[in-house]
């Protein structure tokens, strides 16, 4: 494994792969027709919010009720027709049109036909990844989902949805990396004046990344952070401890998204630019939070040791909820925490789901 990523995930074995839950085959496949983000170009969470809640143990009929009040609140769209604009010579030439969803997907999907979702995701990652915040991080997500399940429609449908979203947020400097620590790029953005009143035209996250990386100071950091065999273990712990001191919906998406990197790097693909990019995002998405400083090491010890109920009252809680980032948080930490062993991720999922205070 390149770069001392860890193992795919330790949901193997649970009714989530193709075959194993006929009824999540199902909705899956019902829901292939749907575009990747609804009106104004949100992400549609709903495969991966029902993957992660039948992992959970989810009733049918708690995923029913979900997906019936997601797509009620949500007014979710069919994805676009292909009209055939996207060919292998001027893939790359279109990237970020969301308008080519359709078109983006059936290139994909004969991709993935023709040389199988691993080697699919091989070639194409790398050039995909300077996009990686496409969709605010959840074209990533959907991957890692496609990844955890096996399953070959989905990453034909991810990769498609990268590339109708890519948003680029700058290619660095060049200059040598000069820190192992991820905190260390949230401490020199805190005090960059730059970010002081900084505004975006919307609340949307994508649109505050964006905003974020055209201010010039932001150049340099994704050249910052130096990567090695523990980078992806310290991103967990860092945007743990973020998370843990601020509740924040940004700082959530680092938490889950840690796990969504290692998903779709466990055997390599997309090497040390993953974690790079997927860090570049992250610090993009720091103005957001509003620069929070992060806790010591003695507050995230208290937190640590704060009881906590069980998983399984956990992911009950969480399959209760009609809150996609509820679920999305209790699976993705409850993933971590089977691979890091860290009681911390059972704490912020328990708070989460307003188990405990």
């Amino acid at each position: 494994m390149a770069d001392g990523f860890i193992a795919a995930g330790q949901a193997e074995g649970l009714a989530i792969r193709p075959g194993d839950n006929l009824d999540l085959d199902a909705r899956l496949a019902r829901m292939a027709g749907d575009s990747a983000e609804f009106p104004v170009v949100l992400a549609n969470h709903l495969p991966m919010v029902l993957i992660a809640m039948t992992a959970l143990g989810a009733t049918t009929a708690q995923c029913d009720d979900f997906a019936q009040h997601y797509i009620s609140a949500n007014r979710l769209l069919p994805v676009p027709p292909d009209h055939r604009r996207i060919d292998a010579g001027n893939w790359r030439a279109h990237l970020g049109g969301r308008q080519l969803e359709g078109d983006y997907r059936a290139f994909f999907a004969g991709e993935v036909a023709r040389h199988g979702p691993d080697e699919a995701i091989a070639t194409y990652l790398p050039a995909l990844l300077p996009g990686i915040a496409a969709s605010a991080l959840h074209a990533l997500m959907r991957l890692a989902y496609a990844r955890l399940r096996g399953d070959a429609a989905e990453v034909a449908i991810a990769l498609g949805y990268w590339a109708a979203t890519y948003l680029p947020l700058g290619d660095g400097t060049g200059a040598e990396p000069d820190t192992d620590d991820p905190a260390e790029i949230f401490r020199r953005l805190a005090t960059e004046p730059s970010y002081a009143g900084l505004t975006s035209p919307s609340d949307m996250l994508w649109h505050w990344l964006r905003a974020a990386a055209a201010v010039p100071a932001f150049a340099p950091v994704v050249d910052w952070l130096r990567i090695g065999p523990d980078t992806v273990g310290r991103l967990a712990a860092t945007s743990l401890a973020l998370f843990a001191a601020t509740s924040e919906f940004a700082a959530l998406h680092a938490v889950t998204g840690t796990h969504w990197v290692r998903l779709v790097g466990h055997d390599g693909a997309g090497g040390s630019d993953l974690p790079r990019r997927f860090w570049q995002a992250i610090a993009a998405a720091f103005p957001y939070m509003g620069r929070p400083a992060l806790p010591s090491a003695t507050q995230v010890a208290e937190w640590r040791a704060q009881p906590a109920p069980p998983w399984p009252e956990i992911h009950a809680a969480a399959c209760r909820s009609l809150d996609e980032h509820d679920i999305s948080l209790v699976f993705s930490a409850w993933q971590e925490d089977a691979l890091y062993r860290d009681p911390l991720y059972r704490v912020v999922a328990a708070r989460q789901v307003k188990l405990i205070a």
